[in-house]
């Protein structure tokens, strides 16, 4: 089923230094003070086809979530990509980061969407404008859900962002601590973050999801091997736990798939629809995202 006649622009959300634009889902089940989750595109994807693929506004309906999707514009980048690998628009309080955070900034307050419950998602360089938004303004997000992307500051130019998307080189992880902390003088609860990535993946190496959990580890407290291994949905799913058994970051590495966001379209609690970096693999990272942040209706 598709979606793209569902979004609607947004318009007048700031300065928009990133010259970005932003496309929204309300959904009729969306009530006062509910929560927003924020969808980042991969190269050579719009809101409309990430949407379509990921079924994240078929989710909204069921659980009763706004969604924004900012856009990519050609004239940033030929191939649709966020620049995530360029200082202007890596660090906070300019370039595209803080086009979203305005973009952000106007949905709460459009929709009175409670500011604790914001949370971020996004493949590819979606994925890794994801990691850049999670360091950049922290305070803003409740959670985090990488998929096919990099850590935050991993590479600073296109050359180094070729390169460590191949698994090359890299920050140490003392580097990659220091990096998010630097980031914001934040001092507050950090967001739980969820890695998704496919072992396959011959554009962005499986490394980069690995790099992700131990530049968030120290930070989260949950340094060394998982609090624990289990399986859901035939694929292994790894832990870190806090003292309290509250989840802090998760890891899903899905054998045999390549470069693209894992879903399952069939089904009663299907999502989504198979295409373009849109991959079926039996799983639904749109579904279990959202019940990892607790957005499902009970």
């Amino acid at each position: 089923m598709s979606y793209h006649s569902t979004l609607t622009g947004l318009r007048d959300f700031g300065t928009d230094p990133g010259a970005l634009s932003a496309n929204i889902y309300i959904p009729k089940s969306y009530r006062r003070n509910g929560p927003l989750v924020v969808a980042l595109h991969g190269c050579a994807q719009s809101p409309e086809s990430y949407n379509l693929g990921s079924g994240w506004s078929d989710l909204a309906d069921e659980y009763g979530m706004a969604l924004l999707f900012p856009r990519q514009n050609r004239k940033n980048n030929a191939l649709r990509s966020f620049n995530w690998f360029k200082l202007g628009d890596s660090r906070r309080g300019a370039g595209e980061p803080l086009s979203i955070r305005q973009m952000v900034g106007q949905v709460v307050d459009d929709h009175n969407v409670d500011p604790s419950r914001v949370f971020i998602t996004g493949l590819s360089s979606g994925g890794a404008m994801t990691a850049v938004m999670l360091a950049a303004y922290p305070e803003v997000f409740a959670g985090g859900a990488i998929i096919a992307g990099l850590p935050y500051r991993t590479a600073i130019t296109p050359i180094q962002a070729l390169v460590r998307m191949k698994g090359y080189g890299g920050p140490s992880d003392r580097r990659l601590d220091a990096l998010v902390r630097g980031a914001s003088r934040f001092a507050g609860s950090w967001p739980t973050i969820s890695v998704w990535h496919g072992e396959s993946d011959k554009t962005v190496d499986s490394s980069n999801a690995e790099s992700i959990v131990r530049q968030w580890q120290k930070i989260h407290g949950v340094k060394g091997a998982p609090t624990r291994i289990e399986d859901v949905d035939g694929f292994p799913r790894r832990v870190w736990a806090d003292a309290d058994g509250r989840e802090l970051i998760e890891e899903f590495i899905i054998g045999g798939m390549g470069h693209g966001a894992p879903i399952r379209a069939g089904g009663e609690e299907g999502l989504g629809e198979e295409g373009k970096f849109m991959l079926e693999v039996g799983i639904s990272s749109t579904r279990h995202i959202a019940d990892f942040w607790g957005l499902r209706r009970n």
